[in-house]
């Protein structure tokens, strides 16, 4: 005769096997969960929802980053530049604590990225600045400022980021000395270190960390623990890397115990 204890965990697995469902018809529809707001809707510790997406990783069924989950063929996921509107405030706040390392005068190298463009709508107009980008929609932003010398790379121009990228754009980076490099990111994580999912993107990454004397990296707290298809940098390649308030102190223990230096604004 079953007990009533393992009637409750008939029940148990029943309502797992019931929020697996609920979670990926959630995670197709809307491409990425948050385990905060998985375990409010469900009514449940947001442990027994890791526990859930443990489980449906183990299956392949999903991919688990930081604070929730992606569909698990979404490591070369890229949504276009304009299409990047989450964490606004964040990346504004990332983009204005940037301006610290700005020379007061020299040259700076900007590359494409959504939170690299707020840099540029930060920019202060009263340096004189050569800035070099392979992002168009920086170099317009920029260019009707009076002291800047504004440079794009040539070269491919895809379409989802606005970036050149390709030969044209190497060989410009090869003949190019910046005094600050800021860049940005896809993922980063302790194992892989810092990821984009296209390899023409990343082959251009590469290049820009040689390029500059310092290289500062803007990464809102979203892109920790995120490891997508390309390796474009280790963590020793960083040698600032800003973000938000909204990295877990676990993940902010970890990259300083790695020698990376951040800073959270």
């Amino acid at each position: 005769m079953a007990t009533a204890s393992d009637e409750d965990a008939v029940a148990r697995t029943a309502y797992a096997v019931q929020r697996h469902q609920q979670i990926l018809l959630k995670l197709r529809a809307e491409q990425r969960v948050d385990t905060a707001e998985l375990a409010a809707a469900f009514g449940v510790s947001g442990e027994s929802i890791r526990k859930d997406l443990i489980h449906l990783e183990r299956h392949g069924q999903l991919k688990r980053v930081h604070g929730g989950a992606i569909p698990a063929d979404s490591l070369s996921f890229e949504p276009a530049v304009s299409a990047r509107t989450e964490y606004a405030s964040e990346k504004a706040r990332i983009a204005r604590a940037a301006l610290e390392y700005l020379p007061h005068q020299g040259a700076v190298l900007i590359e494409a990225g959504s939170t690299t463009e707020k840099l540029a709508d930060t920019f202060p107009g009263d340096r004189e600045l050569t800035v070099f980008t392979n992002a168009l929609p920086i170099a317009l932003a920029l260019v009707n400022r009076p002291l800047l010398t504004v440079f794009t790379l040539g070269g491919r121009l895809r379409s989802r980021t606005l970036a050149e990228v390709d030969e044209w754009a190497l060989r410009s980076l090869a003949e190019m000395n910046a005094d600050v490099a800021f860049l940005g990111t896809n993922g980063i994580s302790i194992e892989r270190g810092l990821t984009t999912p296209d390899a023409a993107e990343a082959q251009i990454k590469r290049a820009m960390l040689t390029s500059a004397r310092r290289r500062v990296f803007l990464c809102d707290h979203s892109k920790i623990n995120v490891v997508s298809t390309v390796q474009h940098a280790k963590l020793s390649n960083v040698d600032v890397l800003i973000t938000d308030t909204g990295i877990a102190n676990k993940d902010l223990r970890a990259l300083r115990a790695a020698g990376v230096h951040v800073e959270c604004v």
